[in-house]
This record gives structure tokens, sequence and C-alpha cells, in this order.
């Protein structure tokens, strides 16, 4: 069974694919099996729909790691939320994916906190306005708060819009970067920056370096 792996800021796709051979009962019309028949191909593009929808999700932003496992038309979501209504929200556009026969939702709601709220906003800015990674914030010379009602209402709540590769998942103080970036370096200073705030207990560094695609062997002429 092949398994593929998709990573895209935050968003992890597990892709089991269909047996390369798989006995259908004798009396079933050969037609509608093969109509039936779950291929890596259709998999994917199960896989890469469920992707583009939870990432649409307004509710879905810097503070929420998804991940999704998809086999035998049946998708599990698994992963952290930061706010409930990510949770309804990702596994109802899940459902309307063609393909998708059944949903198993996993995700957990992380717990609302004060301290992990505070946490939240302080890593942020540690990372995203850090010299080396502000090329990564899509919100680069915008302040993290801009009034008195979004810091009485926490980053939680209202979380920086624009795409962000790196994401901040906080669990009772203890802070998960995962996602991508461009090299190594940038990795390393992220979680630095991460475990530079005060309060927080522990980083899990989980964000992945992008690979960049083989170069061509070009034959020199004689």
């Amino acid at each position: 069974m092949k398994r593929n792996l998709l990573l895209l800021g935050g968003l992890t796709a597990i892709l089991m694919g269909a047996p390369a051979s798989a006995q259908q009962p004798q009396d079933e019309d050969i037609i509608a099996a093969a109509k039936k028949a779950q291929t890596p191909q259709s998999v994917l593009r199960m896989a890469n729909e469920i992707q583009k929808q939870i990432l649409s999700l307004p509710e879905y932003g810097v503070f929420d790691d998804l991940r999704f496992q998809i086999k035998d038309y049946t998708v599990t979501l698994r992963g952290s939320a930061s706010r409930p209504i990510l949770k309804s929200s990702a596994e109802n556009v899940t459902k309307k994916v063609e393909g998708v026969q059944k949903v198993i939702n996993e995700i957990e709601v992380l717990p609302l906190s004060r301290v992990d709220d505070d946490i939240r906003a302080r890593v942020y800015a540690s990372i995203y306005f850090n010299p080396i990674l502000s090329r990564y914030n899509p919100n680069r010379g915008t302040p993290a708060w801009v009034s008195p009602a979004r810091m009485a209402a926490g980053i939680t709540n209202d979380p920086p819009f624009g795409y962000h590769p790196m994401h901040i998942v906080v669990k009772n103080g203890n802070v998960k970067l995962v996602g991508i970036v461009d090299n190594a370096s940038d990795q390393q200073v992220a979680g630095m920056q991460a475990n530079s705030v005060s309060g927080v207990f522990s980083v899990e560094n989980d964000i992945q370096v992008a690979q960049k695609p083989p170069k061509e062997n070009k034959k020199s002429k004689k």
C-alpha cells in the first residue's frame, strides 16, 4: 500500500493509496467495480481538495495544526485547534469533498487559557518580527496589537491574517512549532526564538525544511 505525505503550513495529509489489485465479489459488475475503485490518483485529488478547503477556512490560522489521513474513502481529521469552531468547520468542508464517504473527527480543541493566549502572542512576535524570519510574516510592519479591543479579545480569538508557513501550537505552556521554511538556519532560529519567551515550559520544533528540486546535469559541450 502506497503511503505519501503532504505538508503545507501546518496542514499535513497522510495518503494511503489503494492496493495494486483487490478481489471483487464475482457477481459484481466489472464496470461498476472499476468506478468504485480507489486509485492513488483519486486519493491525491481528494487530498488536494480537502487541503484547499481547510486552508481557505477563515477559522484556520497560525495557531492551529491540522492533519488528515485518507483510507478507503474515509478521512480521519487530527491535530490541534485553538478555537472550537475550527473543529466543526473542518469536518463540514471535508464531508462535501467528492469521494469522501465518511469523516472521523479526532481534532483536539486546545484549552481556553489566558496564559496560553499570552504565550501565543509573545511567541508569534518573537518569531515573525525577528529580522531573520520577518520575510515569512505576511503582516510585516504591522504591530501584533493595533487596538485595546484586540488586546482584550486576545490573539487566539483574533489571530493575525494571512498565510503563515510556521504555525505555533500552545498547550498548557508547551509550544510546538510546525510548518515549513527555506533552510535549516531559519528552522533553528525559530526554535531559539520560541525558547527565549518567558513562561514557555518546552518547545518542540517540528518545522520542516523545504526540499529543493534537484539540479539538472548539463553535459558540457565539446
